[in-house]
């Protein structure tokens, strides 16, 4: 099979494409015949070979990245019984041992593995496993989010905050949303959400303050810096804010607020959740750009510039 690889840890001009062998199967396994891998920007810390050194892990070169993609059927295991041949699926595939989906093929647990709704498109379930299961891990786990609630998510216009201020708003909190440029602001209400405002120059505070004169319920915040720092005095005194753990820098909060930092890791009971939400319908990716499978390094340089939601692969 065809598939971008590393050779070496290092810049995005370490990809190359190379013809490797397809991945085996366990028992437990799906082999997925891949259309579209989704590009996140914790791509570049394991392109990197931060993961690796983060955790331990003795990464085995030629490497393939892709932590989520969507594609069909097309081998299983002998204890898998979920899956026809030819069934579209999608999977987030974080640190698959077998390799991830910038390739023709992956091989996955199929505990991570689902069938795509019918709301969505084959490129748009090889986006969203990933930062959907992010955001809902952060809303639903950590801030145990309530009905009628307000939150502030904080890079709406980003991959996890455009699914975060969806599944907010589905779970009945009042939702104020600071997105990133006109565009992103344009991009957050077409997805349903009044109350959005443009980090880059507008007052966060005075618009907060509108939206919830006593202080917003809780936050989460999918970007650091000064602007993510100065959006939480909106929190009140008693508030609660979760942020993905890998934001730089890192969040202050001032005492009385809890924050906890968490980790977006998949498993079955989570993606289930994220697939039931899908199935109502309520839920959308936004991709901003596709790329060819053969010009991974551009789609790496991208991720370095301004963009919408997220960026994918066409395999």
């Amino acid at each position: 099979m065809n598939a971008e690889v590393l050779e070496k840890f290092g810049g995005p001009d370490e990809f190359v494409l190379k013809n490797i062998l397809v991945p085996d199967i366990g028992p437990s396994d799906v082999l997925i015949r891949v259309d579209y891998a989704g590009v996140g920007e914790w791509d570049i810390f394991e392109r990197e070979g931060g993961y690796a050194e983060m955790l331990g892990i003795e990464p085995k070169f030629p490497y393939v990245l892709g932590s989520e993609g969507a594609g069909s059927v097309v081998a299983f295991g002998e204890k898998v019984s979920r899956f026809n041949v030819g069934d579209k699926v999608y999977a987030p595939g974080f640190l698959n041992p077998k390799g991830g989906f910038y390739a023709e093929y992956v091989a996955l647990d199929s505990k991570y593995v689902f069938c795509i709704p019918d709301s969505l498109t084959l490129s748009e379930s090889s986006v969203i496993s990933g930062v959907g299961l992010t955001a809902l891990r952060g809303i639903e786990d950590i801030l145990e989010l309530k009905q009628d609630e307000t939150i502030m998510i904080f890079g709406a216009s980003g991959g996890i905050g455009h699914l975060a201020v969806q599944l907010a708003k589905n779970m009945g909190a009042r939702v104020f949303a600071v997105a990133s440029g006109d565009d992103g602001v344009t991009m957050v209400k077409n997805l349903g959400i009044d109350d959005v405002v443009n980090g880059r120059k507008d007052d966060i505070l005075s618009a907060a303050s509108s939206f919830a004169p006593d202080g917003l319920d809780t936050a989460l915040l999918t970007a650091g810096g000064e602007f993510a720092q100065k959006a939480i005095q909106c929190i009140r005194s008693d508030g609660r804010i979760a942020y993905p753990n890998g934001i730089y820098p890192e969040p202050k909060v001032p005492f009385g607020i809890r924050a906890i930092g968490y980790n977006g890791d998949p498993d079955h009971e989570i993606m289930r959740r994220l697939n039931n939400y899908i199935k109502l319908g309520n839920l959308t990716a936004h991709i901003y750009q596709t790329f060819l499978l053969k010009d991974a390094c551009d789609a790496h340089l991208a991720l370095n510039n301004h963009y919408l939601g997220k960026l994918c692969l066409k395999v």
